[in-house]
């Protein structure tokens, strides 16, 4: 870790999200393409939606093994943590109260030998320690208030499979 991000982000969707339910659906599109050490950071102002896409997330993975379980905000707890399939977690992470890197090394967040999804809310708190390979999903508020926009970046290699199922919810805007 401790490098910076490769010079060419790879940028591949960029669209709306009308409501919850678009959201949820889009969450469950991730859930499905999403494996073992990839790291989704969800980038967007207060109440841009970064909670609701990984709970979404969350859900439909846990779905997918026929579980329903809560699943609660990190807000105060820093993270949370749901075993999947082989030995597989899906960690979520709100880094908000962090005040800079040297508190995330202490949370043991990126392994990058673990079998792990990270779901990481705040992740700018991240600094250096910012994994290479990541997935940068920006969520903003729109000036009327309706939606959410969404716009997806892609950095390191390996993402073909996510880009391509998120581009089927996620046609190019013009």
């Amino acid at each position: 870790m401790g490098m910076t991000a490769p010079a060419e982000p790879q940028h591949f969707a960029d669209g709306m999200l009308p409501s919850p339910a678009e959201t949820e659906a889009l969450g469950g599109l991730l859930a499905n393409a999403l494996r073992p050490g990839d790291a989704l950071f969800l980038i967007g102002e207060m109440g841009a939606g970064k909670s609701a896409l990984a709970r979404a997330i969350i859900l439909a993975r846990l779905a997918q093994l026929g579980r329903t379980e809560e699943t609660p905000s990190p807000t105060y707890t820093l993270t949370q943590s749901y075993d999947l399939e082989d030995g597989l977690e899906l960690i979520h992470a709100d880094l908000y109260r962090l005040s800079g890197a040297d508190e995330v090394e202490e949370l043991g967040l990126l392994d990058p030998g673990a079998p792990t999804i990270t779901l990481i809310e705040w992740p700018d708190r991240l600094g250096d320690a910012a994994p290479l390979r990541r997935l940068e999903v920006h969520l903003a508020i729109p000036p009327d208030h309706q939606g959410r926009h969404i716009a997806i970046t892609a950095l390191g290699g390996g993402w073909e499979a996510v880009a391509a199922t998120v581009r089927t919810a996620l046609p190019p805007q013009n």
